[in-house]
């Protein structure tokens, strides 16, 4: 079980909610990344912006490594935070 969505039997269900944590939970497989808050695919356009498509990466276990990521254009945070866009 990776996720549980419990609604009370009086309360509608949220199906963009449902399946933007399936694309979420397969993004973070096959990219080793994480999904931030309110993060959706860049093909669900009811709510993309440019902010909300940006995955996040692992920490950077390197000096090298983390200046080579300055250099591809992620976005930093903090040095061990960062975030970049999926294509």
């Amino acid at each position: 079980i990776r996720a549980i969505i419990y609604y009370p039997l009086s309360a509608g269900r949220n199906m963009r909610e449902i399946l933007r944590l399936i694309d979420a939970l397969q993004t973070a497989d096959k990219h080793g990344v994480a999904t931030p808050a309110n993060w959706v695919p860049e093909p669900q356009v009811w709510e993309f912006t440019e902010e909300n498509t940006k995955v996040i990466v692992p920490p950077p276990t390197s000096y090298e490594e983390a200046v080579n990521r300055a250099k591809q254009g992620y976005e930093y945070i903090d040095w061990y935070f960062c975030k970049k866009k999926l294509s």
